[in-house]
C-alpha cells in the first residue's frame, strides 16, 4: 500500500493551531478594517543557502498539502481561541467557517531551487492566505533541510544505499517527517516504523548491541538471530572484537549470511579487513554495513572501504549543520480593494539587513546552456520570454481550494535525482561555495 496518496493527517484533529498568535490578531484587524477579503499574493523563498552549500532540495510539499486541508477551526480549537480571549467574537464566527478556497503553485517536491526562487505561491484573500503562513513555513523549512543535507549524502555515496536511522535523536513527529524528507534526498530505506507505515518508505532493522549483551556468548546472540530472522539476516559485529565476532557470524549463519553492522571505530580501517575475512571464510556475498555518526563527508571518504551501504543518525535529521531553510512567507501584491475584479499592486518590504524583497507575482524558469545543463535561474514578473516558455518550474498544485498534485514519494525522490543531475557537475562538490547557479531577475510591468 502507498499511503503517499491517501492524504493522512498528521497526528492531531487539525493543523488550525500549528500557527502563530499574530496570524489571527492580523485577521481581526483586517476583518475590522475591511481589507481581510482582498486578494493577494504570498510567495516563500529563501534569500540565501546555508553558508557554503550550492542548491537547495524543495521538500515537505505533500505534508503541506495535507496541513492546509486539515487547517479547520472545530469546537475545541474556537473554545480554546476563546477563553484565551486571543480574538473576538466576530473573528471567531470567521473562523468557523474556515476554509482555504485559493490557489497554491510551486515548484515540484524534489526540484532544487536556489536564492529568491518562488518556491511556492499562495493566493486568495489576505485572511485565508495570512494563516497559513507558520504551518507551511515550518513544514518547507524543516523538511527541505533534512532533504538537502541527504542529497548531498546520497550524491557522497554514489550507488551504496543509505539508510535513515535518526529517529532517537530528534522529536517522535520529527523523525517521521526526517524520515520522508530523506527518502526525497536519495535514502533507501528507513529504521522509523511510523514513516514507513505512513508513507510507505522501506523499513529495515535486525538487533542492537543491548540484543548480544542479552545472551551469555556473542555465539548465542548470533544464532538466536539466526533462527528467528533468517540466515539473510545482518548480525552486529562490534560488541565485543570485530575479527572475532565476523569468524563466529559466518561460523553460525555460513556464508549465505546476508550481512554484518559495523557501529564504531575508525570505519575505513575495519571494514577492509572485514571483507577480507569474510572472503576467506567463503562469505563473499555478504554484505558490510557501516554505521556511526556519518555526515556527508565521512560517505564520502567511505567510498574508498569495502561497505556496501550506510546508516545515517544524528547529522541527517539536524540537516548536517543547517537545520532550517531559512525561508520565509512574504505579502508581494495585493488587490487595490476587496473588488474581485480590482487589479493586483506588486508590494515588497523595503529594509536594511538584507532583508529586502521584490514584489509582484513571479514565475521562475531554467535556463539550459547548449549542452542541455542548466546555467541559471531566471525569475520575473510580467509575460514569460518565449524562449523560457517551455522551461518554467512552478506547477498548479492547488486550485480553488482542491489539491491537485498529490504524489507517491517514489516519483518525488525520482523528480530529485533527474534534477540533481541536470545541474553543473560542481554541483556535487562537497566542499563550501557559492549556489551553483545564479539568479537573474526579469522584471517587467504587467497589469496582473
Amino acid at each position: 500500500m502507498n499511503t503517499a496518496d491517501l492524504g493522512l493527517p498528521v497526528d492531531v484533529p487539525s493543523t488550525a493551531l500549528f500557527t502563530d498568535q499574530y496570524e489571527l490578531t492580523m485577521l481581526q484587524a483586517a476583518l475590522k478594517a475591511g481589507t481581510a477579503e482582498r486578494r493577494s499574493v504570498f510567495e516563500v523563498f529563501t534569500r540565501r543557502l546555508p553558508e557554503g552549500r550550492r542548491y537547495g532540495v524543495v521538500a515537505g510539499t505533500g505534508r503541506v498539502l495535507d496541513a492546509v486541508e486539515n487547517f479547520r477551526f472545530d469546537a475545541g480549537v474556537l473554545g480554546f481561541l476563546r477563553e484565551r480571549q486571543i480574538v473576538d467574537e466576530a473573528t471567531l464566527d470567521w473562523l468557523a467557517g474556515y476554509r482555504f478556497t485559493g490557489d497554491v503553485w510551486g515548484y515540484p517536491e524534489g526540484e532544487v531551487y536556489f536564492p529568491g526562487s518562488p518556491i511556492m505561491r499562495v493566493e486568495g484573500s489576505f485572511a485565508e492566505c495570512v494563516l497559513l503562513e507558520t504551518v507551511i513555513l515550518s513544514i518547507l523549512n524543516h523538511d527541505s533541510a533534512i532533504a538537502a543535507a541527504a542529497s548531498r549524502m546520497s550524491s557522497a555515496a554514489g550507488s551504496r544505499p543509505l539508510i535513515e536511522m535518526g529517529a532517537r535523536r530528534t522529536h517522535e513527529l520529527s523523525a517521521v517527517a526526517a524520515a520522508r524528507a530523506a527518502y526525497v534526498g536519495g535514502f533507501t530505506t528507513t529504521s522509523d516504523l511510523a514513516a514507513g507505515f505512513r508513507y510507505g518508505i522501506p523499513t529495515v532493522g535486525t538487533s542492537a548491541h543491548a540484543f548480544t549483551l542479552l545472551h551469555d556468548t556473542e555465539r548465542d546472540a548470533f544464532r538466536a538471530q539466526v533462527d528467528a530472522l533468517g540466515r539473510g539476516t545482518t548480525l552486529l559485529v562490534d560488541t565485543y572484537d570485530v575479527a572475532e565476532a565476523v569468524r563466529t557470524a559466518v561460523e553460525v549463519a555460513g556464508p549465505e549470511l546476508g550481512a554484518v553492522r559495523i557501529d564504531s571505530g575508525d570505519l575505513l580501517l575495519v571494514a577492509h579487513p572485514g571483507r577480507q575475512q569474510l572472503d576467506e571464510l567463503g562469505a563473499t556475498d555478504t554484505k558490510i554495513v557501516v554505521t556511526s555518526d556519518l555526515d556527508e563527508y565521512a560517505i564520502a571518504s567511505l567510498a574508498a572501504a569495502p561497505g556496501d551501504a550506510d546508516g545515517v543518525g544524528t547529522q541527517l535529521v539536524t540537516g548536517s549543520g543547517h537545520p532550517t531553510a531559512a525561508m520565509v512567507y512574504k505579502l508581494v501584491a495585493r488587490a487595490e480593494s476587496d473588488d474581485p475584479r480590482a487589479p493586483l499592486v506588486p508590494v515588497a518590504k523595503k529594509s536594511s539587513g538584507g532583508k529586502t524583497s521584490i514584489g509582484g507575482r513571479k514565475w521562475a524558469a531554467r535556463r539550459l546552456d547548449e549542452d542541455g545543463v542548466a546555467e541559471a535561474e531566471v525569475v520575473g514578473t510580467g509575460p514569460v520570454p518565449a524562449e523560457l516558455a517551455g522551461r518554467q518550474l512552478q506547477v498548479e498544485l492547488v486550485k480553488d481550494g482542491e489539491v491537485l498534485a498529490r504524489e507517491p514519494l517514489d516519483v518525488v525522490r525520482d523528480r530529485h535525482i533527474a534534477a540533481r543531475a541536470g545541474l553543473p557537475l560542481s554541483a556535487i562538490q562537497l566542499s563550501r561555495g557559492e549556489p551553483v547557479l545564479p539568479t537573474e531577475y526579469v522584471q517587467v510591468p504587467s497589469g496582473n
